[in-house]
């Protein structure tokens, strides 16, 4: 019998939160269980770990939102820090959303063995939603509908999911992987897909490098191959190739969120009728675009052929859309919430130890913060923020769209001569795009 191992971290304290000054606040919650490979037919071969966040305060959870890494060991280890991810937390809590990563340790075997989920992995990530269920006090994580994040691999699972469970999904990324061409040629089992899995929007999401590699051509074909067949029985799919990137994951997440914000806003429940079933989408909100165009515009004013045209799923979403196939990002100009609960502590050395929270920009993310004194700015933190794969983040970013481990802390020490008695200090906040938050409440050095 597999064996289950369980961790619960209830966190009491983000870093640098003040109890004292915001009591009610209630904390997140984050789990984490672990199930040991299993030699029983049918089931996982693997080790698999899964990781859930759940946004502070949150009396009934509305769904999940799944970020699935892709093939190998450098994906395997990205998907453990997933769901700390503060601009993917930035959508679960607008919508009263659990966040959900993962990590399936393969260790050199093939990756088929879980991103196809009729090899386990589908039963593997039921049982964990169950056991959240319980540990968490949320049983209506069970049931609860889903929105789909897959890349590589992990796309390769979430087009296999689609067909599976097709009342259950509220919308489906594909970053640089589907399954389709691979059931399709008979090189896996065939799948039989059900006249409702056509109406989960997806968005197929292949970088533009990829369509001309050796290596990964392969996740072009099957996006556009999918896309065609798909679009072609009228499915809810759109098109978004990334100009700037190959396999990497890139600046995907600026538009990805929004897609995922536009898709739960047209499918979910009313939070008084939790355990209806997902709407249908409202259709008159789409607008369409032509196949490797840049310019959508409402589907009722579209001209050319709608069986072979990129579906988006509103207005808000066209432009994004617009903007990211054109440049490989979303621009914005709204500035990120101010830093809360700033702390000050002084070190055995007569420094100040500076702790805080903050939220994510929902639109663009957080690059970093401003320590200000005195009210003109004195340091920031990171003092220089690096990401390879797209735009710098307070938490770094890697290949697969995950923070960099270890997470960084929202802490900042000054030196005993520069926080002298009666100095304030305050915390402002940057988004990915630059831009400013207000300046946090203020803290006096004693």
């Amino acid at each position: 019998m597999r064996t289950l191992l369980l961790f619960v971290c209830l966190l009491v304290a983000a870093p640098g939160q003040n109890q004292a000054a915001d009591q009610n606040q209630a904390a997140d919650q984050t789990y984490s269980v672990q199930y040991p490979p299993s030699d029983k037919a049918g089931e996982l071969s693997l080790e698999a770990n899964y990781y859930l966040w759940i946004p502070p305060g949150v009396e009934r959870l509305r769904g999940v939102i799944v970020h699935q890494h892709g093939c190998g060991d450098g994906a395997e280890q990205g998907g453990v820090t997933a769901a700390q991810d503060l601009h993917w937390q930035a959508l679960a809590r607008k919508w009263d959303c659990a966040l959900m990563g993962s990590s399936y340790r393969a260790k050199g075997a093939s990756c088929r063995l879980w991103c196809d989920p009729r090899n386990g992995s589908n039963d593997t990530f039921l049982r964990a939603l169950d056991d959240f269920a319980a540990q968490s006090k949320h049983p209506e994580l069970a049931t609860a509908p889903w929105c789909l994040w897959g890349h590589s691999g992990g796309a390769f699972w979430a087009s296999i999911m689609q067909a599976k469970h097709p009342k259950r999904i509220v919308a489906i990324w594909l970053r640089s992987g589907t399954a389709f061409e691979r059931w399709e040629s008979g090189e896996i089992p065939p799948l039989e897909i059900p006249e409702s899995a056509y109406q989960i929007p997806v968005m197929c999401n292949p970088g533009a490098k990829e369509r001309d590699d050796k290596r990964f051509h392969t996740a072009w074909d099957g996006a556009m191959a999918m896309f065609r067949a798909y679009r072609a029985k009228a499915a809810l799919i759109g098109f978004a190739p990334d100009p700037l990137t190959a396999h990497q994951c890139g600046d995907s997440r600026y538009l990805a969120i929004p897609f995922f914000d536009a898709c739960l806003a047209l499918r979910l429940p009313s939070p008084e009728a939790p355990q209806a079933a997902l709407r249908m989408v409202d259709e008159s909100q789409a607008w369409l675009a032509p196949l490797l165009s840049s310019q959508a515009v409402p589907a009722a004013k579209f001209k050319g052929a709608v069986e072979e045209s990129v579906w988006l799923p509103n207005a808000q979403v066209a432009k994004y859309w617009s903007e990211y196939v054109q440049t490989g990002a979303v621009e914005d100009d709204t500035p990120p919430p101010a830093p809360l609960h700033v702390v000050g502590k002084r070190t055995d050395g007569g420094g100040l130890i500076l702790n805080w929270d903050a939220r994510a920009d929902f639109e663009s993310g957080l690059r970093g913060f401003v320590i200000l004194r005195d009210g003109a700015e004195f340091a920031r933190a990171p003092e220089k923020p690096v990401n390879p794969f797209g735009r710098p983040l307070f938490q770094g970013m890697s290949y697969h769209d995950t923070p960099r481990n270890p997470l960084a802390a929202m802490t900042f020490t000054i030196p005993a001569a520069e926080a002298k008695t009666g100095r304030k200090f305050q915390v402002v906040a940057i988004n990915s795009v630059g831009l400013k938050s207000k300046p946090s409440q203020g803290v006096i050095a004693p």
